[in-house]
């Protein structure tokens, strides 16, 4: 798996996108915009029911300062990127000088800036199109993260520190610098897989203009998309079912999250 559509649903009636609340709240994390956590009188979180609707309240009524968060959402609003809004132009930019470049699956382009944070179950700003259906790239790393936890609580995965051979016989992890490849280092990405998945080499990954070393597996991190797309197969088989609809029945549904996003493998 490469990417996922955005859900860009609104949670509940509002339909809420997750991403954008997920995105939002570590905006909010990064000012001092809100009191220090021992101040929350957590029973005052409001948190609505399916299909109850999202209320507005006012930055001050829930423990913020609406100047500071003013001065943040304008900052985000004035540095939004410069690249094209295109996916079919922005790829090529960026790893053009790699091996292996071509987009496989589809893209859209993405829309304007826009956004929303929630305080306490309130909404306390928004701004641009948050109901647009909008591309997540690398948040499906945090999809796949989920999956692996679901299938853990499920017994599907017994521990995260057992090799990857032992739940998956395809192939891919029988070589002896594979099969010390466990699920934990998988999920953070310290696995140095190496192989071909979908025609495209581990080393399309590893590569500055010659071969970079491969190293023992879990001793050293590398972002790799590659590798990635192993750990997606390796939970579509640990599952038995595609993981989309793992998503939709344990996630997006029990959330009543709208049924506009998709996920292309």
């Amino acid at each position: 798996m490469r990417e996922v559509s955005s859900l860009g649903q609104r949670v509940a009636r509002e339909r809420i996108p997750f991403l954008r609340v997920l995105c939002c709240l570590s905006l909010v994390c990064i000012f001092p915009l809100q009191k220090a956590a021992t101040e929350v009188e957590w029973a005052t979180v409001h948190f609505p029911g399916p299909m109850d609707g999202w209320k507005t309240k006012k930055p001050e009524e829930v423990g913020m300062d609406s100047a500071l968060l003013k001065e943040a959402i304008d900052y985000a609003v004035a540095n939004e990127t410069k690249a094209p809004k295109d996916p079919a132009l922005v790829l090529p930019m960026a790893i053009g000088n790699e091996p292996f470049d071509e987009i496989v699956g589809p893209v859209k382009e993405r829309g304007s800036l826009n956004g929303i944070i929630l305080r306490h179950g309130y909404i306390v700003a928004e701004w641009g199109d948050t109901r647009r259906v909008d591309m997540t790239f690398s948040v499906t790393k945090s999809y796949l993260s989920t999956m692996a936890g679901l299938a853990f609580d499920k017994g599907l995965i017994r521990d995260v520190h057992d090799p990857v051979k032992d739940y998956v016989q395809d192939g891919g992890f029988d070589s002896a610098h594979n099969a010390k490849i466990t699920w934990h280092m998988l999920l953070n990405q310290t696995s140095e897989w190496e192989g071909t998945l979908w025609d495209k080499p581990d080393w399309a990954d590893r590569w500055d203009g010659t071969m970079r070393k491969l190293h023992e597996p879990g001793t050293h991190w590398q972002y790799n998309d590659v590798r990635v797309n192993r750990l997606a197969l390796a939970l579509l088989q640990v599952w038995c079912r595609p993981l989309p609809q793992v998503l939709r029945e344990y996630v997006m549904d029990p959330i009543d999250a709208s049924p506009t996003w998709r996920w292309h493998g």
